[in-house]
């Protein structure tokens, strides 16, 4: 693979009271849903409206924006839980995206780099996250980052969802 310059964003945590940082969120996710890797789809207008206040109000979220010359172009969402194995919080890594344009340039290196140095910070004991087994170019990324199948070489553990309203999907 030739190298490639790592561009430098700088990643901060967002403010989601500033609309800013919400029109930016929202035009990463909606990005993320419409590619290959998402639903293929666009975020219909009642999830764009509410996504941001349901991110605010949810008590554990931590959002991170990676941001190059004022643009938003790369997220990651966040939510904090608790191993009860361990006793300890752990952080999940819910969604994160990079705008196609800027992908395979260091930006979602950047945003898992300041989401592993929150979690540490925070006193977890570990970072989690689901990703599709066809996306590769995230799966690469996370496995140099040290991520690995959850349960070690011997047990896999596999992520079931359950939709609780008729006819949503359960991504």
């Amino acid at each position: 693979m030739p190298w490639i310059e790592r561009l430098q964003a700088i990643v901060r945590e967002a403010d989601l009271t500033n609309p800013d940082d919400a029109l930016g969120i929202v035009e990463v996710l909606d990005s993320y849903a419409s590619d290959a890797m998402g639903a293929q789809q666009p975020l219909a207008s009642d999830i764009r409206e509410r996504i941001v206040p349901g991110l605010r109000d949810h008590p554990t979220t931590l959002v991170l924006l990676a941001v190059l010359d004022g643009r938003i172009v790369g997220i990651s969402v966040c939510f904090y839980g608790f191993s009860t194995f361990r006793a300890r919080p752990l952080l999940n890594i819910h969604d994160l995206a990079v705008l196609p344009e800027y992908r395979g340039q260091g930006i979602g290196q950047s945003l898992l780099d300041e989401v592993e140095n929150r979690a540490r910070q925070g006193g977890c004991c570990k970072l989690t996250l689901e990703v599709r087994t066809d996306n590769e170019r995230a799966r690469r990324l996370y496995e140099r980052n040290g991520f690995e199948a959850s349960g070690g070489a011997e047990v896999h553990m596999l992520f079931l969802a359950k939709p609780l309203a008729p006819g949503e999907p359960s991504a």
